[in-house]
């Protein structure tokens, strides 16, 4: 018989906890994604956010944001966790990169947000 246990994250098991109690869906939605176990948590290439997101748009990553391919106009993405060459790659065209941690008190237009998986 398996003990479900969760996350030993203490930072993880706190912004799971955060954003659970927020009101917006997209909260609650990425708080879900990210109470997954590791191996199952998204990955997603920075070349698949360029494509998924317009110029300006908000896309909220549940889990970790990773280098491979290309950005060719400014984008907010918001994540988990960024690998460097990701976040270099984000700010080499004007855009940013948050940490999931900061979200929410830097994101306010939620209708804006879009969850890339």
């Amino acid at each position: 018989m398996m003990v479900e246990s969760g996350s030993t994250n203490v930072v993880l098991r706190k912004l799971i906890y955060e954003l659970g109690k927020q009101h917006a869906p997209v909260w609650r939605k990425v708080a879900e994604e990210l109470s997954v176990s590791s191996r199952r948590r998204v990955e997603v290439n920075v070349g698949k956010v360029n494509k998924l997101l317009p110029e300006g748009a908000v896309g909220v990553v549940p889990g970790k944001v990773l280098g491979a391919g290309k950005v060719d106009h400014p984008i907010v993405v918001v994540a988990f966790d960024f690998s460097r060459s990701a976040v270099s790659k984000i700010q080499s065209v004007g855009g940013r990169a948050i940490p999931l941690t900061r979200a929410l008190s830097e994101v306010k237009d939620l209708k804006a947000v879009k969850v890339v998986k």
